[in-house]
């Protein structure tokens, strides 16, 4: 189904030849003037060059234009990287008529290589003249890299008797534990939000959604996460109430929708496998031992074989670096299989019953640590042989 479109917003998209020829490489958002923003950013020590700029940017003035780049990461690249990324914004800056720190400047692909600037510029005009209000299809083929399909959510709700439409693309399939949003999210709505209210509907959401999900535990030099707030609907999200959290309860479906994409087109992924951990002290400590699960090789090799080799998961459980856990009020869950109580394998747990739910596609791992009533809930892939030939081929 299309994306719905989000007034007040349009895009582009051109082929600037930056890593492939013919291929989709250069977007464009365009958002109409007064459009509020909120963002988040990765919190990789060594983040690009399109990351200081955007983050400044964002401080200085609001955004007239996301220009966002695939095929080139622009990380890794010192200062040049960073007067590249200027000279970018300054670029689409004036072709469009509005100052430089109203751009905000995006890429992805990879990482330590020049940004091919002029390609990049020379692309511009063709983006520009591609802007369209129903453009998000395109957009989102346009952002992709090692993704194997774009990626787009939407929703509609109704405030104080107004229409409200939340829309949003991303991209990412690999390099994915974002800690902080995913490889690239771009959402808007048509709604009207007070910043400090926008920054914080987008921050819950991002918590819920890109913020639990994880490939393969790398955190990208490149992650980023905007929310555009046009006010052309006509309505404005209150602080407080009813219709307050029925936004946020939208947004939050629109992220969490596209952050499963991401984990369902994880590199060489054949299962999508959630893992909740119930009865922590608090969330932070599920959180630990949800990670730790999704990080291991072992446990994650087992998934893609689909053999039931729980003591895996056991002993992730017991690695997670939780103090006085309390073994004999431990509960492991494959879907509605117990295989673990009372420090051991369950009585009634057989090894068929395990092999028929490992044969799903679909498989959630559940902890129970009886020690609280806080719970976390993440999504992640298990790991194939093509997730090794899709990254040790990603240069050549």
């Amino acid at each position: 189904m299309q994306a719905l479109t989000v007034t007040g917003i349009r895009l582009g998209v051109a082929r600037a030849g930056i890593k492939y020829p013919d291929r989709r490489d250069l977007v464009v958002i365009e958002a109409a003037p007064g459009t509020q923003a909120a963002a988040v950013f990765t919190r990789n020590a060594f983040c690009a060059a399109p990351v200081i700029l955007a983050r400044s940017h964002l401080a200085a003035a609001r955004p007239r234009y996301l220009l966002i780049n695939t095929g080139n990461a622009n990380a890794g690249t010192g200062r040049q990287g960073l007067a590249d990324a200027d000279a970018s914004c300054q670029a689409l800056a004036q072709r469009s008529g509005c100052r430089p720190e109203e751009v905000l400047p995006f890429s992805t692909g990879v990482i330590g290589e020049p940004l091919p600037l002029f390609r990049l510029i020379s692309g511009l005009p063709a983006a520009l003249a591609a802007l369209r209000a129903d453009g998000w299809d395109e957009a989102a083929a346009g952002i992709m890299t090692t993704d194997t399909r774009p990626k787009r959510a939407s929703r509609q709700l109704q405030l104080a008797g107004c229409t409200v439409t939340i829309a949003g693309i991303a991209k990412g399939a690999g390099m994915i534990r974002p800690d902080m949003a995913t490889m690239l999210a771009f959402i808007a709505t048509d709604a009207e939000v007070e910043p400090g209210l926008l920054q914080q509907l987008l921050t819950d959401a991002v918590a819920a959604s890109f913020n639990a999900i994880t490939v393969d535990g790398d955190t990208s030099t490149n992650d980023a996460c905007v929310l555009l707030a046009t006010g052309q609907a006509g309505v404005r999200v209150p602080a407080s109430g009813e219709d307050r959290e029925r936004f946020a309860a939208a947004l939050d479906e629109v992220c969490i929708e596209l952050a499963q994409a991401i984990i369902r087109d994880g590199e060489g992924a054949t299962k999508f496998i959630t893992v909740q951990v119930e009865g922590g002290h608090d969330v932070a400590e599920c959180r630990q031992v949800a990670y730790t699960i999704a990080h291991s090789p072992l446990v994650k090799t087992a998934f893609f074989a689909s053999d039931p080799n729980w003591g895996r998961i056991l002993a992730a459980v017991g690695r997670s670096g939780l103090e006085a856990l309390d073994l004999d009020r431990v509960e492991i869950y494959l879907d509605e299989a117990r295989i673990v109580q009372g420090g051991g394998r369950d009585p009634a747990y057989t090894e068929a019953l395990g092999q028929e739910v490992m044969g799903r596609s679909e498989i959630t791992i559940r902890v129970m640590l009886g020690r609280g009533a806080a719970t976390a809930r993440i999504w992640t892939t298990d790991l194939s042989f093509d997730y090794v030939r899709i990254n040790a081929e990603y240069r050549t």
